[in-house]
């Protein structure tokens, strides 16, 4: 298989690599951590490492170093279509190179070949009550699949510590394998009277996944291509990558690992973000009808919910100095295809306003808008209206970042994640003293 041979081929200079740094530099300090930090979530303390992106202030988000409009410029994509192949994504994001178009197809017929999604999966999800949340059906599926899981069987029969990789890398393609079917089944049975449409063995991972959610526009697959791609990884801070990384550094298979991520990118302030974004653009449509049109009654109506206490949902950023490439890639993606959309008209004008009155406000850090600003008005575009299921999509797309770099957390033998607690009497003390 080309991902094991290629990652076979690195291993020995990337594990020899880590030994020297940690052995001859291990006492180097990276940086120093705060009360406020202690206290704050841990927020900016750098105690993670990842290779597979970083977020740039100036350029966003990296995969593998390169820019999001050079990774969308240089991955195969299928004939005739804008965006790449997910599999030529994850190539990157696990050898560390951009794919040819053999390479890429190489990976989605690996993905193709593990797809089939055991039955007992379908039962246990139609078992459920009818008013389940999408995402705990899908953290459900993810996580009685377990049951599949070769790490945890070789590991049992004494697999090597070295060797780790290897299981975790398969288990990954397998479970990546199966999401499209399991997440498109979900939303049928929720939504759509539990027609069920079976897959397309013609398509490619993410074009399937919109064939069988039974959207007849054929953009659509391209703007899966897209969603899954900008949504794939940003670092490793973020809960549910932080949270995969956690899990898997106890040797929990990914099956264990991803679903507790998936758990955690369903709360309000990680992965549901999206569906508020798209909420408020509703609200603003619905009250401030104009404002659909008119800058300046939109700019009232943005001033109105600030001075109400509320936030403008979609815009501000931890990190980044300009605006998501995220978000510029979607909205350029939307205003190709689609310009007259209303909601999305209305989302690139909250773009062209809320920037500049969140500057004069001054409350805001870093004004701009991130992926979550827009990616609701496009699927809202393509009639994928229920925003409960937008968070399950968007854990197909994570779980392509997070598996990646569990494999290499396995490969270069990363140990158990334990930082060390303190008291609150502790840090008191602390701060006593360095008066």
């Amino acid at each position: 298989m080309i991902l094991k041979d290629k990652i076979q081929e690195q291993l020995p200079s990337w594990r020899e690599r880590v030994r020297k740094l940690v052995k001859e530099k291990g006492d180097v300090k990276v940086g120093e951590v705060t009360i406020a930090q202690v206290y704050g979530g841990m927020r900016d303390v750098k105690g993670l490492v990842t290779d597979i992106s970083y977020v740039d202030p100036v350029e966003g988000i990296r995969f593998r170093g390169y820019t999001i409009p050079e990774v969308l410029e240089k991955l195969p994509k299928p004939k005739g279509a804008e965006m790449p192949y997910a599999g030529g994504l994850y190539y990157l994001f696990l050898v560390g190179s951009i794919p040819t178009i053999e390479q890429a197809m190489e990976v989605e017929s690996e993905w193709k070949k593990r797809g089939y999604v055991p039955q007992y999966v379908f039962e246990a999800i139609r078992s459920l009550p009818s008013d389940t949340h999408p995402m705990t059906l899908f953290t459900v599926a993810v996580l009685i699949l377990q049951r599949e899981s070769l790490f945890s069987k070789q590991y049992h029969d004494g697999l090597k510590k070295d060797s780790y990789w290897e299981p975790m890398l398969e288990d990954s393609l397998n479970l990546i394998a199966k999401l499209p079917e399991i997440a498109a089944y979900i939303y049928r049975l929720k939504y759509k009277n539990g027609d069920i449409i079976s897959p397309d063995p013609n398509l490619d991972w993410a074009g399937n996944f919109a064939h069988m959610m039974g959207v007849k526009d054929p953009l659509y697959e391209d703007l899966s291509r897209l969603y899954f791609l900008l949504h794939s990884d940003h670092e490793t801070g973020n809960v549910s990558a932080h949270t995969t990384h956690l899990v898997a550094s106890s040797l929990s298979d990914i099956y264990y690992a991803a679903s507790a991520g998936l758990s955690g990118l369903a709360g309000p302030l990680h992965g549901l973000a999206n569906q508020e974004c798209l909420s408020w653009l509703l609200e603003v449509r619905d009250k401030c009808g104009e404002c659909s049109y008119d800058k300046a009654a939109l700019s009232q109506f943005a001033w109105d919910t600030l001075n109400n206490g509320q936030v403008i949902p979609g815009y501000g950023h931890a990190v980044l100095r300009k605006t998501d490439p995220r978000f510029t890639a979607q909205l350029e993606f939307g205003k190709k295809y689609f310009p007259e959309d209303e909601i999305f008209k209305l989302a690139a004008l909250v773009y062209d306003v809320v920037p500049d009155v969140l500057r004069e406000q001054g409350k805001a850090k870093d004004p701009w808008p991130n992926v979550d600003a827009i990616s609701g008005s496009l699927q809202y575009h393509f009639g994928i209206r229920e925003f409960d299921f937008y968070t399950v999509m968007f854990g197909i797309s994570r779980i392509l970042g997070v598996s990646a770099n569990a494999v290499w957390a396995r490969a270069l033998n990363q140990p158990i994640e334990r930082p060390k607690s303190l008291t609150t009497t502790m840090l008191e003390d602390i701060a006593a003293k360095a008066v």
